[in-house]
């Protein structure tokens, strides 16, 4: 039965809480989390909810840069987000060479520590490269859920040792913030282009049943049709039929995925 107030009863040998135990240092820092997790619930796409997962590692552990890199498909590492381009120099080389903690990090979905970059030999390369550029510590989490890697959070200081045991666990509960936060505005963003698709394909199949006089299903086999003939997706055969008032042909290139008209 609830206590009065609403709150539940606490069962044998559960303690209330007290908030008065925690440290202010405790306080702080669960204060930001609360914040951070309001901010990314308010975001409005991919690339907002990670630039604030971004600007608050940096804030909440003192680190020099900051970035995230997203699986893409076939768990090709994405860059959609860094502080400055330190950052982005860092994961273009190991984009470029396929090895680095960060290449790692995403294929084995294990946090990795570099403590210095000056005394790390595990890839001698690239250590050398983001010595050159100031970054002497390297902390890469995966940002992990149950469906698979969704990225890699990469912290870097221009100190050696820069990151504490405290630092690994913020740095870990931030990584769990930001994969709900991601995995959400990805979902968010699919549901949004699926939607957008069946809004192009109504009325293109709209204007097949006007000028051919078809009925819906007609109209929809004929979209079907020449996007399987065309190799290429429903939704671009919608658009290009939609801005165009024509189908594609054999005799309509495709650039990309997408038809264009034919070449004068």
């Amino acid at each position: 039965m609830d206590q009065p107030g609403g709150a539940e009863a606490l069962g044998d040998g559960e303690v209330e809480p007290r908030f008065d135990t925690f440290t202010a240092d405790g306080m702080a820092t669960a204060d930001a989390f609360a914040r951070l997790a309001v901010e990314l619930h308010d975001s409005e796409g991919v690339e907002e909810t990670i630039h604030a997962v971004v600007a608050f590692a940096i804030q909440a552990l003192d680190c020099s840069h900051a970035g995230v890199a997203t699986a893409g498909r076939g768990r090709k590492p994405e860059i959609p987000a860094v502080t400055d381009p330190v950052v982005a120099e860092i994961y273009r080389s190991q984009l470029t060479y396929g090895n680095g903690p960060m290449t790692v990090c995403m294929d084995e979905r294990v946090p990795i520590l570099v403590t210095d970059t000056a005394a790390d030999n595990r890839w001698p390369e690239w250590a050398a490269q983001v010595r050159d550029l100031g970054v002497r510590s390297v902390f890469d989490v995966p940002l992990n859920s149950a469906a698979g890697t969704v990225g890699v959070m990469g912290l870097y200081s221009n100190r050696p040792d820069a990151f504490s045991t405290d630092d690994q666990a913020i740095a870990h509960i931030l990584a769990r913030h930001a994969t709900v936060a991601i995995a959400n505005a990805r979902h968010d963003a699919t549901m949004i282009q699926a939607i957008d698709a069946r809004k192009l394909v109504g009325q293109a199949m709209g204007i097949l049943m006007e000028r051919f006089d078809l009925d819906g299903d007609r109209a929809f086999e004929v979209l079907r049709r020449y996007s399987q003939d065309n190799n290429v997706k429903l939704r671009d055969v919608a658009q290009y039929l939609v801005e165009t008032r024509q189908l594609p042909t054999a005799r309509h290139r495709v650039n990309g995925s997408r038809p264009t008209s034919p070449a004068p």
